[in-house]
């Protein structure tokens, strides 16, 4: 009993064996939940580290497989946890970014092109269409398109459309829509032309953009931008057949349009991407008609664009027409307001010429008065745009009178002598008017003349009428209207104020269109001759009736601009020696032939609309 009594001492007041077991209950505790504490955090921090920064390379792959399901976002940077960690740092199972998959492309609607209805091409700089690209789309520039045969001016008009480059057009703005619109009249947008181009063998245009970065679409006129509607990730193109078919419907849309459209019905607006030549990069214009050079300090009047009411005006694209024009033979016939055309688009494809040193006058000539012809030759093309003149139609002649002196007349009942040379032309645009309101037309007093016979005094109406009757028999019978297109360009209005051109008339004070039509002069009776004479004749002819949309322009005339340097006449009184007839370049004369060009289309695409339903019968 001693003995077990010593055993069970107390020691500072317990029993040993009770103090031992206290004493190892207190080590007991502490350590173990200091090592609980301590792994837990070193386990929880080892943890979160792989689940941000996986190493693919870690010998534990069943541990990196668990966050395998990451995908990189639009940055292209970072790693996302697996579900399974997400819902443990985020209860309510969103994170801070959202999770994106990318194992296929995503589908995207096809792009359409499409018609600005207020504006602006373009809308038509020409190439076949282009989606997705970084540069500016111009309507076959560059590219080398199946060049049509002779005889046909565009095989396949829908697939040689070019997109529209993109245009700074103050008076309009491009809707983002699902829907294609429709190209209004000088529409910007007909997406260029008509002429069989052949699309690029480059793909990488068609390819969908850099994951994160903004698409960069420079086509003008396109309404479906593509976004997808919940993540805002910009579509990328995959299907490329669709697109082909949405483009195509398109421009079908487009030309559509324009041949239900009134294009010379409509207004001018200010558009700050015109001119379609920068004012002095075309050393072709002639002194006449090269206002700026010759001192005119105002440009607005080369800011203005003309857009028929109910469609759109397709912008012309140069790079394209020239597509249009290869291995052809365009001529101007008429006088020098046809020349002022012909200059105009001269300058508009030569400035899209890579090579500008094979564009040149066949005869090396400069000056372009004077002359009976001149013919301009793009030799990358092998076509050439050509100007005959023939201020009549009809030819000038001189009657031997009796004391051996020579009369001047007007053959009523012969063509011009040039007409020979041109007859078999692809594409033929005639003019004349104003040499009729001169002195002895206006008078109409032993002048005019048929076979041997001078009319005492002929109405210049009734002579007007006689010239065009025979100018028209002379077409319906020399021209296969087959292979050429033939068209005639309306009267060109001229704003003389205070006089006439030869006594005082003015117009330099004019810096700005009219805009309110009550102001706009009567329609010229001549041109009614001209229409009735048009419907009578057995060909179809296009009549380019521009006399309207020119009547609006009383700002685009060179006036006192009309020369550099002035006769010692001239500079004592220097107004009252003013051009109000022709019209300054660039100018004017450019919308006539983007009103040529959206015609060339029209008629391209019912070519080819009638090729197709032949093949459907056969």
């Amino acid at each position: 009993m001693a003995e077990a009594a010593k055993h069970n001492l107390p020691i500072s007041g317990g029993t040993l064996i009770s103090d031992i077991k206290s004493l190892f209950s207190i080590i007991k505790t502490r350590r173990t939940v200091a090592f609980a504490y301590g792994f837990m955090f070193a386990f929880v921090a080892f943890t979160v580290f792989l689940a941000f920064n996986p190493n693919p390379n870690s010998g534990a792959p069943w541990f990196t497989n668990i966050f395998s399901t990451s995908s990189t976002g639009a940055s292209g940077s970072g790693s996302q946890v697996s579900s399974f960690f997400s819902s443990f740092f985020y209860p309510n199972g969103t994170s801070s970014q959202p999770v994106q998959t990318f194992a296929s492309p995503p589908q995207t609607q096809p792009y359409r092109s499409s018609v600005n209805k207020q504006s602006p091409p373009s809308e038509l700089n020409q190439t076949p269409p282009v989606v997705n690209s970084d540069k500016p789309q111009v309507l076959s520039p560059n590219q080398t398109s199946n060049s049509p045969s002779h005889a046909s001016l565009t095989p396949n008009v829908s697939s040689s459309l070019p997109e529209q480059t993109p245009v700074k057009n103050h008076t309009q703005s491009t809707p983002k829509s699902d829907k294609a619109t429709v190209l209004e009249a000088n529409q910007t947008a007909i997406a260029a032309p008509i002429a069989p181009v052949a699309a690029p063998a480059d793909n990488t245009r068609d390819l969908p953009p850099k994951t994160g970065s903004p698409e960069k679409n420079n086509t003008k006129g396109v309404a479906d931008k593509g976004v997808t509607p919940n993540t805002g990730v910009l579509k990328k193109q995959s299907n490329e057949t669709n697109s082909s078919v949405s483009v195509k419907q398109g421009k079908d849309d487009l030309l559509k349009s324009l041949m239900s459209c009134d294009l010379f019905h409509g207004q001018w607006v200010k558009d700050d991407s015109y001119p379609l030549y920068k004012p002095g990069s075309c050393s072709l214009i002639d002194e006449q008609f090269n206002c700026i050079r010759n001192g005119r300090p105002d440009k607005d009047y080369q800011k203005f664009k003309w857009k028929p009411k109910d469609c759109t005006l397709p912008r012309l694209d140069a790079s394209h027409m020239l597509e249009l024009l290869r291995g052809k033979r365009l001529v101007f016939v008429g006088d020098s307001l046809n020349r002022n055309m012909w200059e105009s688009l001269v300058c508009i494809l030569r400035n899209s010429a890579k090579d500008k040193s094979k564009v040149y006058e066949a005869n090396g000539k400069t000056h372009f008065r004077g002359e009976a012809s001149y013919s301009f030759i793009f030799k990358d093309y092998n076509c050439t745009v050509e100007f005959f003149v023939s201020p009549f139609l009809v030819r000038e002649w001189e009657m031997p009178e009796k004391d051996g002196s020579k009369k001047e007349t007007l053959r009523l009942d012969l063509v011009g002598r040039s007409s020979n040379l041109y007859k078999d032309a692809d594409i033929l645009i005639f003019n004349t008017g104003h040499w009729w309101t001169h002195d002895k037309t206006a008078k109409g007093k032993d002048y005019y003349q048929e076979g041997s016979h001078v009319y005492g005094e002929l109405n210049v109406l009734e002579a007007f009428r006689k010239a065009l009757t025979t100018w028209a028999r002379w077409v319906d019978t020399n021209v296969d209207t087959g292979k050429s297109m033939v068209f005639f360009r309306g009267y060109s209005a001229s704003h003389f104020s205070g006089g006439q051109w030869n006594s005082g008339g003015q117009c330099d004070s004019e810096t700005l269109p009219i805009f309110n039509e009550t102001y706009l002069r009567p329609y010229p009776p001549k041109m009614l001759v001209l229409e009735k004479v048009l419907k009578n004749m057995k060909h179809h002819i296009t009549y380019l009736n521009i006399t309207r949309l020119t009547d609006f322009r009383k700002d685009g005339h060179p006036s006192i601009y009309r020369k550099q340097n002035l006769s010692p006449q001239e500079r004592k009184s220097p107004k009252s020696f003013q051009d109000c007839s022709h019209w300054c370049l660039p100018g004017v004369p450019d919308a006539w032939n983007e009103v040529l060009y959206a015609e060339l289309l029209v008629k391209g695409y019912r070519k080819q609309q009638h090729v197709q339903q032949q093949k459907k019968r056969a």
